[in-house]
């Protein structure tokens, strides 16, 4: 799993931002005065795996979110298949991570859960299985499944990345017909959900076809906007379109960027 792919989707779990780690070797019995055993309910464990986790104990965090996800916490799953993904304490197994991606989107969520952070999480790193594949095991490339998946987290629940993604296999074809129009419509909604790729990629897009100002400006202002490891990909972008425009349309789009801000403006 792409490390900065699968740490942009966190925001949407909860607000909490896990790297849950794990001792490689055998897990050690819990601290018998810490009043959690494998005997405690979920919600216990799941406690105790997260402080047990911030602070440096990752062998009985690892311990607790898998007596806790034994017994169906959603939250504990999402930790481990994190763990997997990440090859964070334990050695990389995108297949396990897939597994335990998958059985949390197969169980579904009610409306209003508190798993839905979880759900949508899990949603849009499978949609990122699907479109990769994963090397020497059964999961496939399958293109269509990840414009599915990734159409669902947008669309339902109007998660930023997942619309930016599903936006980029519109403009691609990857996964069924280009459709311009379409891409343009979820990068706007990407961009005002706070999205500075999507509104870079839609300043791209626009400026393609012609509107040369209004383009160059959502790309000046999304690399003024944007995460550090955006950066060189959104800079390679706009420095390109800059070179294309006349010395008035950069002078008007660099105004006109200055007054362009995610989640709002037209």
């Amino acid at each position: 799993m792409r490390a900065g792919e699968l740490k942009s989707l966190r925001v949407a779990v909860l607000g909490m931002s896990l790297a849950v780690g794990a001792a490689a070797g055998p897990a050690r019995a819990f601290d018998p005065g810490a009043g959690v055993s494998k005997e405690s309910g979920p919600f216990a464990l799941f406690k105790f795996g997260f402080s047990a986790y911030k602070n440096g104990r990752k062998d009985e965090a690892v311990e607790a979110y898998r007596y806790a996800a034994e017994k169906g916490h959603t939250g504990s799953r999402w930790a481990l298949a994190n763990m997997y993904a990440y090859g964070d304490g334990v050695a990389e197994n995108d297949l396990e991570a897939f597994k335990i991606y998958s059985e949390i989107a197969q169980q579904g969520v009610e409306p209003g859960s508190e798993d839905t952070g979880y759900f949508v999480n899990a949603l849009i790193s499978l949609a990122g299985y699907y479109r990769r594949g994963i090397p020497d095991s059964p999961v496939r490339p399958d293109l269509s499944q990840a414009r599915q998946l990734y159409f669902q987290a947008a669309s339902t629940f109007g998660v930023a990345e997942a619309q930016f993604q599903l936006a980029r296999m519109l403009l691609s074809g990857e996964g069924g017909a280009v459709n311009v129009q379409q891409a343009k419509k979820w990068l706007n909604r990407a961009r005002k959900n706070g999205h500075a790729g999507a509104m870079g990629v839609f300043g791209n897009v626009i400026f393609q076809e012609g509107q040369a100002v209004r383009g160059l400006a959502y790309m000046t202002a999304a690399l003024d906007q944007c995460s550090p490891k955006d950066r060189p990909w959104l800079q390679a972008m706009q420095e390109q379109a800059f070179s294309l425009a006349s010395e008035d349309d950069r002078r008007m789009a660099m105004l006109m960027s200055q007054n362009l801000h995610l989640q709002g403006d037209e």
